[in-house]
């Protein structure tokens, strides 16, 4: 499927619709759900929330470990008219105090733990917030529930939370459209069907992490959610469900290749997908030799466009270093200073036009305006497009090579890290008087956090303190590798710090 063949997108809830009414689409702890059961709970979870948030477009969040309303909620809320917001469970108060105000959300459902984590003045008087087993009960009592939506697929249905270059997250704007295109992209290039199995590793915050759900269903399939402890709980899982989908980032698939797998676990798989880092060489012999049968599907996305490359399996051993060429519903330019189409190999900045492109950052049209942009005259679908200041290269045969990142962005275990939020939290220690957060190369990471600070001089015991601090303000994903303590930081002409040259010394 191409640009010239775009579908009429639906409404998001109307995935619930797409499997049989018999056939499994969701495996929970206690219960699996077929297609029929699947309807019946989006639509009663979407009645509960129209109940309690009547006013068309509002934000609902939900902070919860993978489970029946974490995967029921994008339906549920995007039926009832709402707005939703997914927080990824691995955040800490201080960050999803600021999405929730930020988002300006009126309801959060969440885990009795998590909530409990919230002070005073971190929900706003105006959102209230449930414990998700409450929400679920009451909801499953009802009656009956909210019929498919008619919605316009240009509504906005979330906002997906993401870390800029700078600052604090920031939410991506997702309409129907954008989602429910998504889906059926990735349904058709992995060629999914209704006998496939999916499991749902990664987190459902993220949009990569999502689509697992969308996808699956869209394609009539079932989903398997999983929060893992150890890489040897995803092995059993797949042998237990017979598992033929698994998507994972570049540090679970190097876990996931240094332990064995059984014979069970290996033989349903049909597919393997990687985003979030790029694979090595050794890790694709290493998959190759494990999943001798499976098709292995490098890609490359970025929140504000979902999804923009992948590299066809039967290129993988031939261009093991290529980002591949647009999925379905993509129109991928490398563009060059001049703003013209690059050569092959020359450097260029990658564009994303189409209708997959987000609707901009909420409440923040600064930032929108910096990275949405009118389409480059050369694009054939024109409007608006994501420049995503990745700086890329395009070969003779048409395939897409990656070269660098324009930003500071640190991207670490398939995270996307805001080096200022690192900054942030160092420096509301107290403990220190300047710090700067670089990525630094880790074989198993991808990048690694390293944190360079000056002490400040009134600290006492601040090298011991530090980490204390840090390990209770920021998620784990975002916690240093390593902390490098320097009398001065080196400053560069402007009289600023010199962040290229600290970068240089702690080897990155």
């Amino acid at each position: 499927m191409s640009l010239a063949s775009i579908p009429v997108a639906k409404p998001l809830d109307h995935l619930a619709e797409c499997g049989a009414a018999g056939d499994p689409a969701l495996v929970l702890r206690a219960e699996t759900l077929t297609f029929e059961a699947l309807r019946s709970r989006v639509s009663r979870l979407a009645q509960w929330l129209a109940d309690r948030v009547p006013e068309k477009g509002s934000r609902v969040a939900s902070w919860a470990a993978k489970g029946e309303l974490t995967c029921l909620m994008p339906l549920a809320a995007a039926r009832a008219g709402l707005i939703h917001v997914p927080i990824n469970p691995l955040l800490k108060r201080a960050q999803v105090a600021h999405i929730l105000a930020d988002s300006g959300a009126v309801l959060l459902v969440g885990t009795k733990s998590r909530i409990a984590l919230l002070e005073e003045g971190d929900i706003d008087p105006n959102c209230r917030a449930i414990e998700e087993g409450e929400a679920l009960a009451q909801a499953i009592e009802l009656p009956s529930g909210l019929p498919p939506s008619e919605a316009d697929p240009s509504n906005l249905c979330a906002i997906l939370y993401t870390s800029g270059s700078t600052g604090r997250p920031k939410g991506v704007m997702l309409s129907h459209a954008n989602l429910w295109l998504g889906a059926v992209s990735v349904a058709d290039y992995l060629d999914m069907a209704k006998d496939d199995v999916t499991l749902a590793v990664l987190p459902l915050s993220f949009d990569y992490g999502q689509n697992q759900l969308f996808s699956t269903w869209y394609a009539g399939g079932c989903v398997v959610p999983l929060d893992y402890l150890f890489p040897r709980d995803v092995v059993k899982a797949c042998a237990k469900h017979g598992v033929t989908t698994l998507a994972a980032v570049p540090p679970l698939w190097v876990q996931l290749t240094e332990i064995d797998w059984s014979e069970e676990a290996v033989t349903s798989m049909r597919r393997l997908t990687n985003s979030g880092g790029a694979l090595t060489t050794d890790l694709v012999r290493d998959l190759r030799r494990i999943f001798p049968a499976a098709l292995l599907f490098p890609m490359y996305g970025l929140t504000e466009a979902f999804r923009s490359t992948y590299l066809d399996p039967s290129l993988v051993d031939s261009h093991p270093t290529s980002m591949g060429s647009a999925i379905p519903f993509a129109e991928i330019l490398v563009i060059d200073d001049r703003g013209n189409i690059a050569a092959p190999g020359e450097e260029g900045e990658l564009v994303h036009c189409g209708p997959l492109v987000a609707q901009g950052y909420w409440q923040d049209p600064e930032r929108t305006a910096e990275r949405f942009r009118p389409g480059p005259a050369a694009s054939e679908f024109g409007g608006m497009a994501v420049w995503s200041g990745d700086r890329v290269k395009r070969d003779g045969d048409g395939l897409l090579y990656f070269v660098g990142r324009r930003d500071a962005m640190i991207k670490s275990a398939g995270n996307r890290i805001s080096p200022q939020e690192v900054e942030d939290a160092a420096l509301a220690s107290g403990l220190v008087a300047e710090a700067v957060a670089l990525g630094v190369a880790d074989e198993r990471l991808g990048q690694a956090v390293h944190l360079v600070v000056r002490a400040d001089p009134g600290a006492s015991d601040a090298e011991a303190a530090l980490p204390k601090f840090l390990a209770r303000e920021l998620p784990n994903f975002m916690q240093p590798q390593a902390i490098h303590w320097r009398a001065e930081m080196p400053l560069n002409p402007n009289g600023k710090i010199d962040r290229t040259a600290l970068k240089q010394e702690i080897g990155g």
